[in-house]
């Protein structure tokens, strides 16, 4: 009985050929940015230059932030014990999740509902907004993606939202994560900023992805903040440290402007 063949279509391997959604890899090299590539792997086609753009914007907006997060506390912690980088880094990816970088996928789910309801009652974001609210607060329902415990304006959320009209792709989900916004503050007494994971969440709806990738890319991105914590972990502080991370200090560089570069 001949074995059954399962499919991909992702990447096909040939002897001295690594073929990545059918384009050579080595002709990627050099040529895309990593953004790019990875927009590329998970819809298939090779965005624009500004999309592009966006999308290494994305990735960089999320690789660390700092020493307290779970994944960055964890990783350390698990460093801390003797273990090897890559399983260090893994046990920070594993706290990735509902209460930590998952607000990204959370948010998308939001999104997709209160555009389609103002679509299908033919609303104003405004108010559709305001209509989603009053519901959400009776099923006691928390909205994802807003509010953060240090920055009451997230500035890599301002600066995504800024790339997004620069680039053309602002849209209906750009439109109601503003009005989402105002909605809440109404109904809550209080404003809750969009934090940097309802931004990503936002773009990446007006990009097309599936709410199911969004923790993907907080996990992408993150891996890189957290290879730079574990190492620094594993060749600045002694093994087996009881780690309090409201008790670290920063010393490196001072703040300094980067110019040179569009």
């Amino acid at each position: 009985m001949p074995q059954e063949v399962w499919k991909t279509a992702i990447t096909k391997i040939e002897p001295n050929k690594v073929a990545v959604r059918g384009y050579p890899i080595d002709q990627l090299m050099g040529r895309i940015s990593f953004g790019e590539m990875v927009y590329l792997i998970l819809k298939g086609e090779l965005p624009t230059a500004q999309i592009g753009k966006l999308m290494d914007a994305i990735l960089v907006s999320s690789v660390d932030h700092g020493a307290t997060p779970p994944s960055a506390l964890a990783a350390r912690t698990v460093a801390s014990g003797g273990a090897p980088l890559t399983t260090a880094i893994a046990g920070g990816i594993m706290t990735i999740n509902q209460y930590h970088g998952g607000a990204i996928e959370g948010c998308m789910r939001v999104l997709n509902e209160l555009v389609a309801y103002k679509n299908e009652k033919g609303l104003d974001a405004l108010t559709a907004a305001r209509e989603k609210m009053v519901e959400f607060r009776t099923k006691k329902i928390r909205v994802p993606g807003y509010g953060h415990r240090v920055h009451t304006d997230d500035p890599r959320t301002r600066r995504l939202f800024a790339l997004t009209e620069e680039t053309g792709v602002a849209g209906e989900y750009i439109e109601m994560a503003g009005a989402l916004g105002q909605a809440m503050a109404e109904s809550l007494g209080r404003e809750l900023p969009m934090n940097v994971d309802g931004g990503i969440a936002a773009v990446l709806c007006e990009l097309g992805f599936a709410p199911e990738l969004g923790n993907g890319f907080f996990a992408i991105s993150r891996t890189v903040g957290l290879t730079a914590q574990v190492y620094e972990e594993k060749t600045r502080e002694r093994p087996m440290r009881r780690i309090d991370p409201a008790a670290h200090e920063y010393d490196g560089p001072a703040e300094r402007e980067l110019s040179g570069r569009e």
